[in-house]
């Protein structure tokens, strides 16, 4: 899917001391705003919790301080803390409380300390991947200094603050301040935050691969571990306001989404080979955008789930979900992944826009060996749109010569020589509902002209590219080559005839009634998850065989769900949601005129390891 991070970290030059940067706008802290009622695709769900459950603004959480002694205030990477501190100092001061205010950064240990620590996990400094950071957040602090924090006793309240803070293991109420990914992506393009105990930013594309293999690692284990017990989590997103909510609240908000229907917040990149039809089909994006490539539109690594109470929206990570209810959102395969989500779903928009770059992705035991992931990034290229000169290319030609093959990509890399890939891979014409299967080791690209829905394995960075058409990225930049790990991994037997017979879906009618059919899309294999399609003019009803399901509709304008414990949502063309294992039973209705469409994904029946 990803091209490599570089792709996902650009556009960072002229940043100067702007706060972030992207196109896109930031979530809206209240529901009333008009961006959300945009009456079609939105890119706001929000998940009710009722009346009074999330309070906005500083002046209401500092209320909530003043009644206690002392406070930990905890939180991901990439909180402006500064801007924290002074927000709170000045409700309490107005409050009049005195504070103590402990910044718990001076525990940490020296940066020169945390950087031999961590450059091992790394790669070399010009790699595009590292491998996950084998430690806890424990590592990057000086336990002794951590011991030797006390409350001071001639103040009204001592508030210890910062990434870690809660590792002072005072018993004492705890705040957790969340970020979303995306935010944190922008802000360090902007240059306005670091790496965990960095004292400045350095590129944004190693900062994205210390984000990645280190950074999020240990903070979401610490996140975890203290999720059952927070007093209090709040949304660190907006500038000099937030929104929070009591941990209670949450903890229920999460055991409730995980029984019924939920989608994530969806968020959107431009890319090199990105195209115009997310920007012409979807209301609330940024047109003046150059393009966009990707869609989060289930990349739960990265996406969070936005809650509503008082018309007020606080956003967690998708983790938060996982940590406290993976047994009812995976069901019978939560023991296989843990807290591991299994599928993702996103577009790939190449609609007058460029080809993807021939890749390919990592076996199971290499990405495993080199990367320290669990699963790898096997996919599907599910055509939701396409022009009628829409190719994917996929499969070697039957007279591959891998040594030849090899010596004209490292010519053209070198060289800058224009490689004529249809002697070496296949093209295949795409129409609209085709399905192309992409296990591990398999050479493909996506072609100009199509909006693919990826239905993948949920790893989503491990992209192998060896040609890329001699273009450069957004920033005018050369874009990684990475012909010896594509080597590592290619899959030579899949060629000839033997790719349209293994790699294209032959989809078959498997169950119907009176108006509708249920399509099965056979994957590979190798493939852990199966694909279905709902085909249906008034309703239809489901089981989960306590099995998650992610859905979407690929035909038709709206359908309502309905599940077992009678909640009831509305989606629209093109959105993905989910139907957790523990919600037994639901029912889509078609809302729109003609036969509504919806591809579901879910974990095949029989897995109990991966291969």
């Amino acid at each position: 899917m990803y091209e490599t991070s570089e792709n996902i970290v650009g556009k960072s030059k002229g940043a100067g001391s702007k706060r972030r940067v992207s196109s896109q706008s930031l979530l809206p802290q209240q529901m009333h705003t008009d961006a959300i009622t945009n009456g079609g695709y939105n890119m706001y769900p929000a998940h009710g919790l009722g009346a009074n459950k999330i309070f906005s603004g500083y002046g209401s959480l500092a209320k909530w301080i003043a009644e206690h002694r002392q406070i930990i205030i905890d939180g991901y990477g990439g909180i402006f803390w500064k801007e924290v501190k002074q927000c709170l100092q000045t409700e309490l001061q107005a409050l009049g409380k005195k504070v103590q205010w402990i910044d718990v950064s001076t525990c940490m240990k020296k940066e020169e300390q945390i950087e031999t620590m961590v450059t091992p996990f790394l790669g070399a400094p010009d790699a595009v991947w590292g491998t996950k950071y084998n430690g806890t957040l424990n590592d990057f602090f000086n336990e002794q200094a951590l011991l030797s924090l006390h409350p001071a006793t001639d103040v009204d309240c001592t508030i210890v603050f910062g990434i870690g803070a809660a590792l002072v293991n005072w018993n004492v109420p705890i705040v957790y301040l969340d970020l979303p990914k995306n935010e944190i992506q922008y802000r360090m393009r902007a240059g306005s935050i670091t790496n965990l105990g960095a004292k400045k930013a350095s590129r944004s594309a190693e900062m994205y691969k210390r984000f990645y293999f280190v950074d999020w690692v240990v903070l979401n284990e610490h996140k975890k571990n203290i999720l059952p017990t927070i007093a209090v989590i709040a949304d660190g997103q907006w500038k000099e306001s937030l929104n929070w909510m009591p941990g209670d609240s949450l903890r229920a908000g999460l055991s409730s989404l995980s029984q019924t229907i939920f989608r994530v917040r969806p968020w959107f990149e431009a890319g090199a080979w990105g195209g115009q039809w997310m920007k012409e089909k979807i209301r609330g994006l940024n047109k003046e955008e150059v393009n966009y490539a990707w869609s989060f539109e289930l990349i739960v690594p990265e996406n969070g789930l936005v809650f509503e109470s008082n018309g007020n929206l606080l956003e967690v990570s998708f983790d938060c979900l996982m940590f406290r209810e993976n047994n009812n959102v995976l069901g019978k395969h939560a023991a296989l992944f843990g807290y591991e989500f299994p599928i993702r779903f996103d577009f790939l928009d190449t609609w007058e826009g460029g080809n993807l770059s021939i890749q390919c992705h990592p076996r199971l035991p290499y990405i495993r060996e080199h990367f320290g992931e669990t699963i790898t990034q096997d996919e599907t290229y599910y055509i939701l749109d396409c022009k009628d000169n829409a190719q994917v290319y996929l499969g070697f030609q039957e007279g591959i010569d891998p040594t030849a093959f090899r010596q004209v990509l490292e010519n053209s890399k070198a060289n800058k020589q224009v490689v004529a890939i249809d002697e070496y891979v296949q093209s295949h014409p795409a129409s609209k509902h085709d399905l192309f299967l992409i296990p591990n080791g398999t050479v493909h690209s996506a072609g100009i002209n199509n909006l693919v829905l990826e239905i993948s394995a949920t790893p989503y960075i491990f992209t192998f590219k060896m040609y890329d058409w001699l273009r450069l990225d957004l920033n005018g930049e050369p874009r990684a080559i990475n012909i010896d790990h594509a080597f590592n991994n290619l899959n030579f037997d899949r060629k000839g005839a033997a790719v349209a017979n293994e790699l294209i879906s032959k989809q078959v009618v498997i169950d119907q009634g009176a108006d509708w059919q249920l399509v099965h899309c056979p994957t590979h294999a190798v493939h852990f998850y199966d694909i279905h399609r709902l085909e249906f003019m008034s309703r239809v009803s489901v089981e989960t065989n306590n099995t998650c399901h992610i859905l979407m509709l690929v035909e038709g304008s709206a359908i309502s769900v309905e599940t077992a414990d009678g909640a009831i949502a509305t989606f629209h063309y093109a959105e993905t949601f989910v139907i957790p294992a523990a919600a037994k039973r639901y029912t889509l209705i078609n809302k729109g005129a003609g036969m509504a469409k919806v591809v579901k994904a879910f974990c095949k029946e029989n897995i109990t390891e991966l291969k």
